[in-house]
C-alpha cells in the first residue's frame, strides 16, 4: 500500500507538471527514440546507471519514447562530452552521462576545451552524490591511509581526466600519500582486475556507489580495505564502517580549499545532461521525468537489486554548482590544477 501511494504521488507530480507544458510539446516524444551517450565502457558504473534509467524513463515521459545506449569511452569521458556539444542532435533526443572529470577538466586545465563548454550543457539531474574512496585488496599490506603515507603504494590509474588519476595525484599532493602512479588502464573495471591480480595496490577516486554496483561481493564480504573517503560532507554509510574523511590528512587551509574545489564535483557523480541549445520545452519535460524517476518505487527497487545508490541532485542544482566552480578564484583553480597532476 505504501508503494502504491508513492507511485500515485509520483504520477500525480508528473501529470501536474505536464499540465504546464503545451500539448504540442507533450506529443514530441511519441514514437521517438532517445539515445543515452555514455562516456565509459559497457559494464562500468556509468553504463549501469544509464541502463537503469533507460529501463524506466520511457513510462515516465509523455509519449513513452524508447531508449538506446551508445557507449563512447575515451579521454575520461571528454570524447563523449565533445560529441554531445558538437555532433549530438539538439532536439531533446540525445542525453549524455559522463564522468565528472569531463565537466571540470577544462577548468582545471586552465584553458577552454575546444570541443565543448561544460557550463553550456543543460543538466537534467545527477543520480548519485556519494563520496569517493581509495581502496586496497583484502590481503594488501596497505590497510589504512596512514599506511599509505608511510610506505610506497602503487596506485593504478586510467587516462588523463579520469577520477582514478586525478584523485591519486590529489591525495599525493595535498595529504602526503606516498603514491607511485601506474597508468594505462582503461577504466575502473580494468583497475579492479589489476588490483585482484596484485599488479597494483590501490585505486583512488572510486565512487562508493560504483564500488557496490561493480563488486558487491567485495563490499558484502569485507574483502577490501577502504582507506579514506573524500567529500564535502561525510557519507553516513562509510562513516558507519569507520572510514575516515580526508580532512584530517589535508595539510593547511590552502590545500583544504583545493580539495574542496575538486570534491565539489561529487555533487554530480552521475550527471545526465542535454546538449547546449536544447529547446526549453524538452528540457522541462525531461527534468520533470527525472525528478519523478527518483521517487518511482519500481526504479528504486531495480536500483537496489543492482546495488546502484540513488542520492539525487536536481538539474538546476547541478547547473548552479558547475557555474559556481567555474567562477572560483583563479589562484585556487590554478593550484587545484597542479594538485591533480605530476
Amino acid at each position: 500500500m505504501r508503494h502504491s501511494k508513492i507511485a500515485c504521488a509520483a504520477i500525480a507530480s508528473l501529470t501536474l507538471g505536464a499540465a504546464n507544458v503545451p500539448a504540442s510539446a507533450l506529443d514530441f516524444y511519441a514514437g521517438k527514440t532517445i539515445t543515452i551517450v555514455v562516456g565509459s565502457d559497457a559494464g562500468g558504473g556509468y553504463d549501469t546507471y544509464a541502463r537503469l534509467f533507460a529501463r524506466h524513463l520511457p513510462r515516465l515521459i509523455p509519449g513513452n519514447p524508447s531508449f538506446v545506449i551508445q557507449n563512447m569511452p575515451g579521454a575520461g569521458s571528454a570524447r563523449a562530452a565533445g560529441h554531445m556539444a558538437r555532433i549530438a542532435p539538439k532536439d531533446g533526443t540525445t542525453i549524455g552521462i559522463v564522468q565528472p572529470g569531463a565537466i571540470v577538466g577544462p577548468l582545471l586545465e586552465g584553458k577552454p576545451d575546444p570541443n565543448y563548454d561544460a557550463t553550456k550543457f543543460v543538466y537534467l539531474g545527477s543520480a548519485d552524490s556519494s563520496n569517493r574512496v581509495c581502496i586496497t585488496g583484502e590481503t594488501s599490506k596497505v590497510k589504512t591511509f596512514e599506511d599509505a603515507q608511510k610506505m610506497q603504494v602503487i596506485a593504478g590509474t586510467a587516462g588523463v581526466g579520469s577520477s582514478s588519476r586525478d584523485y591519486a595525484f590529489l591525495h599525493k599532493n595535498t595529504s602526503g600519500a606516498n603514491f607511485k602512479l601506474v597508468g594505462g588502464y582503461v577504466g575502473m573495471t580494468d583497475l579492479l582486475l589489476a588490483m585482484e591480480r596484485n599488479e597494483i595496490d590501490t585505486i583512488c577516486g572510486f565512487d562508493w556507489a560504483s564500488v557496490k554496483a561493480q563488486r558487491p561481493n567485495l563490499v558484502r564480504d569485507h574483502k577490501i580495505n577502504i582507506l579514506v573517503q573524500a567529500g564535502l560532507e561525510p557519507f553516513a554509510e562509510l562513516t558507519e564502517r569507520g572510514v575516515p574523511e580526508i580532512w584530517p590528512y589535508t595539510k593547511g587551509d590552502r590545500n583544504r580549499a583545493i580539495v574542496e574545489l575538486i570534491v565539489s564535483q561529487q555533487l554530480f557523480g552521475r550527471p545526465f545532461f542535454f546538449p547546449p541549445g536544447t529547446p526549453d520545452q524538452q528540457v522541462k519535460i525531461l527534468r520533470q521525468a527525472f525528478d519523478v524517476a527518483f521517487k518511482d518505487p519500481e526504479l528504486n527497487a531495480d536500483a537496489a537489486k543492482i546495488h546502484a545508490d540513488l542520492t539525487p541532485a536536481s538539474g538546476q542544482k547541478v547547473q548552479d554548482v558547475v557555474l559556481k566552480m567555474y567562477s572560483a578564484p583563479v589562484e585556487i583553480v590554478e593550484a587545484a590544477s597542479k594538485a591533480v597532476r605530476e
